[in-house]
């Protein structure tokens, strides 16, 4: 244990410093994020944040919604969605099973 004299602080300021902190701000990886969102939102909803990392750096934070804020703002469509006709499926090479490759994605986690 670090004597409070030794780090030139009177003990009542050490104590309050250490021991009243009662809010840790949370962090997860991307891949850790994805697999438990709603664990995290939960935590959100309550009053928390969530900083997002990829490789140990910080890239978003997730913090509860502020319905005052001006900052966002959601606009109505312009009209309906319309896709170009030049848009055209690309031939795939080889058959593909997308229920199986799932299948196989998540049982490798």
């Amino acid at each position: 244990m670090i004597e409070a004299s030794t780090l030139g602080f009177p003990l009542g300021v050490v104590i309050v410093t250490i021991s009243s902190h009662n809010k840790v701000m949370k962090s997860a990886n991307v891949s850790e994020l994805k697999a438990r969102l709603s664990s995290y939102l939960a935590e959100v909803k309550r009053g928390e944040t969530v900083v997002v990392n990829e490789r140990q750096t910080p890239i978003a934070r997730l913090v509860p919604y502020d319905g005052d804020s001006e900052d966002f703002r959601v606009d109505e469509a312009r009209g309906p969605v319309v896709v170009s006709a030049d848009l055209r499926a690309i031939p795939l090479l080889q058959a593909v099973d997308v229920v199986e490759l799932l299948r196989d994605d998540r049982d490798s986690r």
